[in-house]
């Protein structure tokens, strides 16, 4: 079980105070992280960071809303500070403002969703990945979605964004591999997460999906956090470039949603 630990790694997890953010950052640091526990609220950010520390791990709450560019460079030195440089990032963070028709969306509402869901990430990754390469060493892991891998009406500029996610993870997989750097993406299905209540709260709705995966249920945030500490860990040492898809089996289903 060496293979999956993570002694002394300074793992660095954006929208960690809850879903499937909160459980990353709990599963990282019982692996032996120090776990920087980033989101909004500062409230919430503390609320999880004392809920590790009381299980008898290591965490700092760290707010920071991941959309204004000018607060990450403060993120990444308050994470320096306290457990030295980043070894593990996970950008967990997004926001879906618009549930509707690709080309009904407007401007606002698209340009929000990328900001939060794309460059967010390359630009935490800009200030994390030249360290991770001078210590020839380090995993950044972004949570994408299936959204990104099928077409859908409801969330389409959702999807956008997760398949722009998962683009850029190869192309940061290409250029940084050489320096023993590995960049992966998880692609979730469905979770029951506050993030996605709008998909699966509604009774029958939620019975109609579940009916549709192969495991017969819909995710839990465990589901991928597991998987986010094997891609951190030794164990996903030969891992990069990709994106892994947790999904109950959804998209290979012939019933599926």
């Amino acid at each position: 079980m060496d293979l999956f630990r993570l002694d002394g790694k300074c793992a660095l997890v954006t929208g960690a105070t809850k879903g499937i953010g909160k459980a990353i950052a709990v599963r990282m640091a019982e692996a032996g992280a120090n776990v920087v526990v980033s989101a909004r609220t500062p409230e919430a950010c503390d609320a999880v960071a004392h809920e590790i520390s009381n299980a008898g791990g290591k965490a700092i709450a760290a707010p920071c809303n991941v959309g204004h560019l000018d607060q990450l460079e403060s993120l990444i030195s308050t994470t320096t500070r306290a457990f030295g440089p980043v070894d593990v990032l996970v950008g967990n963070a997004a926001v879906n403002p618009y549930y509707g028709p690709l080309t009904d969306i407007e401007e606002r509402a698209f340009d929000k969703i990328m900001d939060v869901n794309v460059k967010a990430n390359l630009w935490l990754a800009k200030h994390v990945l030249p360290g991770m390469a001078e210590r020839r060493d380090g995993a950044v892991i972004y949570i994408s979605s299936i959204g990104g891998l099928r077409g859908n009406d409801d969330i389409a500029a959702y999807g956008v964004s997760k398949a722009a996610l998962s683009s850029m993870v190869r192309s940061l997989a290409v250029g940084w591999g050489k320096s023993n750097v590995r960049v992966n993406a998880i692609a979730p299905g469905l979770v029951k997460t506050d993030f996605a209540k709008a998909l699966w709260e509604d009774t029958e709705k939620s019975a109609a999906a579940t009916a549709a995966y192969p495991l017969g249920r819909l995710g839990e945030p465990d589901d991928i956090a597991g998987a986010a500490v094997w891609l951190a860990s030794p164990a996903g040492s030969w891992v990069t470039g990709q994106t892994i898809v947790i999904d109950g089996g959804i998209t290979i289903a012939s019933n599926r949603a």
